[in-house]
């Protein structure tokens, strides 16, 4: 194994580090015009959200048999209080002519309001291949309406066609603005872990060129491999791949750079901390992807789409980390770390002052501090039951747009569903049955044939409920059940509301098949690394528990704090996968040493010299991660902000509560019962046992001078208890303490 991660480490080898330079420059060139043009195969229509089966689905594949069936609609409202002026009507019938060069079909007469005081006119706008095209001509239709109207009529372009633009146009802005603000977060963020001027431009670099590779790889994946990309995944992966690889970069650096103080070269110092760092880094990189790709059996398209994005991004920050960014290090050598340069023979000290001390009042009372850590986090877990995820489409921007203000436009005079018509496709021998079956459902205000062609025919219905809601939805479904019922006629429907209510159910259906796998693989994994059964079920709970207490703490947020309407349907699912495995990444890199310091002082002394060394750098990834995740929070869309605080919230609280308190807490309480069945679980919970294999001097030897404690020069004597460990903590003189007082380690 150890001469599996000498080959790993190639990057950091005197010659080859050169080599490994010159070909990352090469793969960047190379990507970057591919990445970005990412935007270009992203598909941010509901109906790419929908799963194959859906009956909406179905219709959208039935409209294509229609002359002008699968058009967009666009909904041009005209209004003015307290009533329309012979201009107004003379000038909207005048577009109606104007727009007829946008339309696939005729456009109708405007549509007068009951109360006279607005009008109606349907634009169906032809499917296009080319998202930009249609945006374009969308905003055309805008701006020629709006120049038209004469002065105090209002005016709005609403339905599928101004919503689909807007979004586009959200969207088509994030990834420059991601790239940015992402890169400026980590950078300040950096300065202040490292409190070096030059030091945070290595991690830096890498992980811009990190995304640049996911970037293109997602683009060549969704262009030729029929990945499903939409602005939500897109936006996502650069803040997952700016968060995950920074994190690889904090706890490979700090390993680096103790290391730097036991060896003399800089290239055997970073083979050594490839050599250690490494298998804790691959293994929480593994974690996530495989926790990722079980979004792949999810029904929903975004879901399954989202899995191998997110993975892919994931396994380019990884693969650059270990490879590009060891390069650039021990090329830069030393003095990259200016003013607080390591100096070799100092000896680093392992042991953070303060996560030391916590560690000591936490071992003083474990089952007081892991009761109050439960009961807490159970206490916010409780408040999910206020998180309404209800949110209309209408409702999911953060500012004003077009298309939401001629929807409301729209709703002060009109029935409330006219600009989200339902669309109901049947045989064209049913279609006298089923068109009464429409008529005569009370929510239905109007309903008339729109259209026939390859023995079918199509009816547009107008609901008098508002799209999205509760109400609508149940339209939507006794229609769907009356014209099922219908012998001979094989009707379906669908439109806009029928179109979320499936992704709805869809969404519901992948959150119960989901995350049971999610937490069964992770089980898994974990019994396998950490070789033992009680652990890896003690962190599977432990990383649930705080999932739903960031989830009800975000509900409140979202309610009091934000005054969000709701929250997306998908939000559970995404909030879970990526907590649950961002998660069980921060306890695998603190587990990994405990029990590697259990195996050599015992297992008490080594939950807390385990939480001692690698306090300070998971807490410094940790708030890196939060930190790149609230990035989202800055784009106008509500999914993205309530995905951005979810996991910004949730991932400090698993840093600091969960990973910090709760875990060692249980870990001191338990004793070495929680390593069962491995050989720890029998150790008695303060003295090396059998599994110490020998000494500390014979470790020592085994692994070189840097893993005894105490002094890393003249041991004299094997430390065997946890009493002559602090001891040998605490003699190494104050003057060498303070020398390293900056020294971090990974686990």
């Amino acid at each position: 194994m150890d001469r599996a991660w000498r080959i790993v480490a190639w990057s950091a080898r005197p010659r080859l580090k050169w080599a490994a330079l010159l070909l990352w420059i090469i793969i960047t060139v190379v990507v970057s015009p591919l990445a970005s043009r990412l935007a270009d195969a992203q598909k941010n229509d509901a109906a790419a959200f929908l799963p194959a089966g859906a009956e909406s689905t179905r219709v959208l594949t039935a409209q294509r048999l229609l002359p002008g069936g699968d058009a967009v609609p666009a909904i041009v409202v005209f209004a003015r209080d307290p009533e329309l002026t012979s201009a107004d009507r003379a000038t909207v019938e005048a577009l109606g002519h104007e727009l007829q060069r946008f339309s696939v079909i005729p456009i109708g007469g405007p549509i007068p309001s009951p109360r006279g005081n607005a009008l109606l006119l349907s634009i169906s706008l032809a499917q296009r291949s080319d998202i930009v095209d249609f945006t374009h001509d969308v905003k055309e239709i805008r701006r020629i309406v709006r120049n038209a109207a004469p002065p105090g009529l209002q005016t709005g372009l609403a339905g599928p066609a101004g919503l689909l633009t807007d979004s586009y146009d959200v969207f088509s802005g994030v990834d420059t603005t991601l790239l940015f603000v992402t890169g400026g977060v980590v950078a300040v963020i950096l300065l202040i872990v490292y409190r070096s001027p030059f030091l945070w431009l290595a991690p830096l670099l890498s992980v811009a060129i990190a995304d640049q590779v996911a970037t293109a790889l997602t683009y060549l994946a969704a262009r030729y491999g029929e990945l499903t990309v939409n602005g939500q995944s897109a936006g996502i992966l650069r803040v997952l791949v700016f968060g995950a690889g920074t994190d690889y970069a904090l706890l490979l650096i700090a390993r680096y750079r103790e290391e730097l103080t036991r060896h003399e070269s800089a290239h055997e110092a970073m083979g050594v901390a490839i050599r250690r760092a490494g298998p804790a880094v691959v293994a929480s990189a593994a974690t996530v992807i495989v926790g990722l790709l079980c979004l792949l059996l999810g029904d929903l398209n975004s879901d399954r789409g989202l899995g191998p994005v997110g993975a892919i991004g994931i396994a380019a920050a990884l693969v650059t980390m270990m490879t590009l960014l060891p390069a650039v290090l021990v090329a830069c050598g030393r003095r990259l770390f200016w003013p607080f340069i390591p100096v070799y023979g100092t000896g680093a000290v392992e042991e953070s002052g303060f996560w030391s001390r916590a560690g000591a009042r936490i071992a003083a009372r474990p089952r007081r501090v892991w009761i109050a850590a439960t009961l807490v986090l159970t206490g916010l877990a409780f408040a999910t039951v206020h998180l309404n995820t209800d949110l209309r489409g209408d409702q999911g921007f953060t500012g004003p747009v077009d298309s939401v203000v001629g929807q409301e436009l729209a709703q002060r005079s009109f029935p409330a569903g006219a600009t989200a018509p339902a669309y109901v496709i049947a045989n064209a021998s049913a279609a006298a049955d089923v068109l009464a079956t429409i008529r005569g459902n009370p929510a239905v205000t109007a309903a008339e044939e729109n259209g026939r062609g390859a023995n079918l025919v199509q009816f547009i219905a107008i609901l008098s409920p508002p799209p999205d809601t509760k109400a609508s939805f149940d339209t939507v479904k006794q229609l769907r059940d009356a014209v099922h019922a219908i012998p001979g006629a094989d009707g379906l429907v669908g439109g806009t509301t029928a179109v979320n209510l499936d992704v709805r159910t869809a969404s519901v259906r992948d959150q119960r098949v989901v995350i049971p796998v999610v937490l069964s693989v992770l089980a898994v994994i974990l019994g396998l690394l950490l070789r033992a059964v009680v652990t890896p079920l003690l962190l599977i709970a432990t990383v649930v528990l705080s999932f739903l207490a960031a989830l009800g703490a975000s509900a409140l947020a979202y309610d009091w704090l934000f005054g969000f309407a709701g929250a997306d349907p998908s939000l559970p699912l995404l909030g879970f996968i990526f907590l649950v495995a961002l998660g069980i990444d921060y306890n695998i890199f603190l587990m990994i040493r405990v029990r590697e310091e259990a195996e050599r002082i015992g297992p008490e002394p080594g939950v807390r010299h385990g939480l001692a060394v690698t306090g300070g750098v998971i807490t410094s990834a940790g708030v890196v991660l939060a930190a790149t995740f609230s990035v989202l929070f800055i784009l106008p869309l509500v999914q993205l902000a309530e995905v951005g605080f979810l996991v910004a919230f949730g991932v400090l609280l698993d840093t600091l509560v969960v990973r910090s308190i709760l875990v060692p807490a249980l870990a001191l309480d338990i004793g070495p019962k929680i390593w069962w069945p491995s050989r720890l679980a029998t150790l008695p919970p303060d003295r090396l046992g059998t599994a110490g294999a020998g000494s500390a001097t014979d470790h020592q030897q085994r692994r070189g001078p840097s893993r005894a404690l105490g002094h890393t020069e003249h041991t004299e004597h094997a430390v065997t208890t946890p009493r002559e460990a602090a001891s040998a903590i605490t003699d190494v003189p104050r003057s060498r303490r303070d020398s390293a007082t900056d020294i971090r380690e990974s686990p």
